[in-house]
């Protein structure tokens, strides 16, 4: 039962006292907050009571309730399920959430295909495969997946219709089931123990792969034989660097640590009494949560989209539904899960060093944090100290490009706290310079061109790619305008900045952060000109080639170019295309389409 379009006053009167869902939405009809209830009633009407025992967050968030909906469950453990989805599909603003956890990476293995493959995808549907994940470090899942194809001859081709095996077959590294040269149950056998080992099941493969070595070597098939005996060495390689923590099993153990910076889960992942990886998870909107509120929330979503759901999770605290989650674990995994929290002997060890591990997380989170805004907001601030000038928010920069006048184009670049803003980036094609090289005269109507609009967003300094002439083209247009902003001019050779009205040149420390940022700003300009620069130089020449086509003029010329955008695509098309652009007949395509075929020297 989903209730709609009744006042929220009178929706809180008729709340049933029935487990459930509810929605809080905002004056646009987003879902701003998901949160189910053993009592709908009892719960949802908590929010809107008195606000003293309300965090900053919750208070927030009921100002910007204007609507709410709520979905009846036959029992708490429905309505669990439910609130884990509606929060996967609408990621509110105000729940709890795993920090971009979108763009995590997966190992995916197609077990919907006759003849699987392996790779990463950041996508988890339905599909019949199975997905390990999520995992935080990306280089990690391309090291696993590299180790993987090397002891085992998996496909990597999306299509089986080939008529001779590719070079990865001629090298070992693939069975060829393309052109039918494996049958499809040893391929699956292989397929099992490639997931076995993402598993962290390494010894159930070593046995099974002692057990074929021997079977091969008894048949005096020893070149198989040999291969596998590889495979052995290497993943026994690997195991030996994987640390024995408990006898036997599969455990997850969780630790969280909180600082001013955020919250951080640290995930050991142990299978078969060994720890073979760990990933962290930031937490966004956490601020005000209590501990056990950040971990039932994270053990939903992590666990919602987890490719394996261990027999024993080891938390670090209690939790108020802790029994509720356990049965729902229960039911994804198809077997029983059990909530543990250890008070001593080795899974309290293990519980404490995945805590000490996140707190060393958000250590080097601040750490980071704070040398970013040293690089950004700190050079700002730096530079608008050695200039004399209030700190800017924005930063514009001009700078020209050509070849002896050729394709002049300017470019403004913006950075906003330190920090490139590309969306209010800009390039000009100039003018009234063409085929005639004047910086000065260039830097004067693209600035004229900027600047009138005088209502507009405008910034707080404005740097100018060039020594005291170009600056001075500047100034006479800006100054003219009205406007008041600092401007000052960067010389290409040592970065001397000149200022209005100083002949001397600012010399910027060599190690400063200031320096570092009109370095970047002054690069980043450059290469924005640059780009467009060789970007129309290109096309001209690229268009050029059909001046020496009989029947092309500059008209039909210009229109082959805009009908197909490229030379290949002119080269590669017929009569009948060729025609069919506008301007153009019958003749003058032949005439083209036979141009492009002709042979050298005639």
């Amino acid at each position: 039962m989903i209730e709609t379009a009744v006042p929220v006053a009178e929706k809180l009167v008729h709340l049933p006292d029935k487990p459930g869902v509810y929605l809080m939405k905002n004056s646009q009809g987003k879902i701003i907050y998901v949160g189910k209830a053993v009592n709908l009633k009892n719960r949802v009407r908590s929010y809107f009571q008195s606000s003293r025992n309300h965090s900053p967050k919750v208070l927030s968030m009921v100002s910007r309730i204007a609507d709410l909906e709520y979905i009846i469950t036959a029992s708490e453990l429905e309505a669990l399920i439910l609130e884990c989805n509606l929060i996967k599909q609408h990621r509110p603003k105000y729940n709890i959430s795993l920090r971009d956890d979108k763009t995590y990476p997966y190992i995916k293995v197609t077990l919907g295909e006759d003849y699987p493959r392996l790779y990463i995808t950041r996508k988890v549907a339905k599909d019949g495969s199975r997905y390990f994940g999520p995992y935080t470090n990306v280089g990690a899942v391309h090291e696993t997946l590299g180790l993987i194809k090397k002891l085992f001859p998996l496909r990597s081709c999306k299509k089986l219709d080939a008529n001779r095996p590719c070079l990865q077959f001629h090298i070992r590294r693939c069975l060829a089931p393309c052109t039918g040269k494996v049958d499809s149950k040893t391929y699956r056998e292989m397929i099992q123990s490639v997931c076995l080992l993402l598993e962290g099941r390494s010894d159930t493969v070593v046995k099974e792969l002692r057990r074929q070595m021997q079977t091969a070597s008894g048949n005096l098939e020893f070149e198989r034989a040999a291969k596998l005996r590889d495979q052995l060495m290497a993943i026994e390689q690997v195991t030996e660097k994987q640390n024995v923590i408990t006898g036997a099993g599969d455990q997850d153990a969780i630790g969280l640590a909180r600082s001013a910076f955020g919250s951080c889960v640290q995930v050991f992942s142990i299978r078969s009494g060994k720890l073979i990886g760990r990933e962290y998870f930031f937490l966004a909107n956490s601020e005000h949560e209590e501990d056990d509120a950040l971990l039932t929330a994270f053990i939903q979503q992590y666990y919602n989209q987890a490719g394996f759901i261990p027999r024993e999770v080891l938390l670090p605290l209690e939790l108020a539904e802790q029994e509720l989650l356990a049965e729902w674990l229960t039911g994804l995994k198809g077997g029983r899960v059990a909530l543990e929290i250890p008070k001593r002997g080795t899974k309290k060890d293990i519980v404490n060093m995945a805590a000490g591990n996140a707190a060393i997380v958000l250590e080097e989170q601040a750490a980071r944090l704070a040398s970013e805004v040293a690089h950004t907001q700190g050079a700002v601030t730096e530079l608008a100290e050695y200039l004399s000038i209030p700190a800017p928010e924005r930063i514009e920069c001009y700078d020209i490009s050509h070849i002896q006048g050729a394709e002049t184009v300017a470019s403004m670049v913006v950075f906003e706290g330190g920090l490139p803003s590309k969306n209010e980036y800009r390039r000009y094609k100039l003018r009234t310079v063409e085929g005639k090289p004047d910086d000065f005269r260039s830097m004067r109507e693209v600035l004229s061109r900027r600047f009138r609009d005088t209502e507009g967003v405008l910034p707080g300094l404005v740097i100018i790619d060039g020594g005291k002439g170009q600056l001075s083209s500047a100034l006479e247009i800006i100054r003219g305008q009205g406007l008041t902003m600092p401007v000052v001019g960067l010389a290409k050779e040592f970065e001397y900045i000149f200022r209005e009205g100083i002949s001397d040149p600012l010399i910027l420390p060599r190690h400063s952060q200031a320096l570092y940022l009109v370095q970047r700003i002054r690069d980043e300009a450059h290469r924005f000109a640059i780009t467009y620069h060789r970007k129309l130089r290109s096309k001209r020449n690229m268009v050029s080639v059909l001046d020496h086509v009989e029947g092309i003029g500059p008209k039909r010329r210009k229109a082959l170019w805009d009908h197909f955008g490229s030379l290949a695509k002119i080269k590669a098309a017929t009569v009948e295309d060729l025609a069919s652009a506008p301007g153009m007949t019958q003749p003058a395509a032949e005439a083209v389409h036979a141009f492009f075929r002709r042979k050298p020297g005639e």
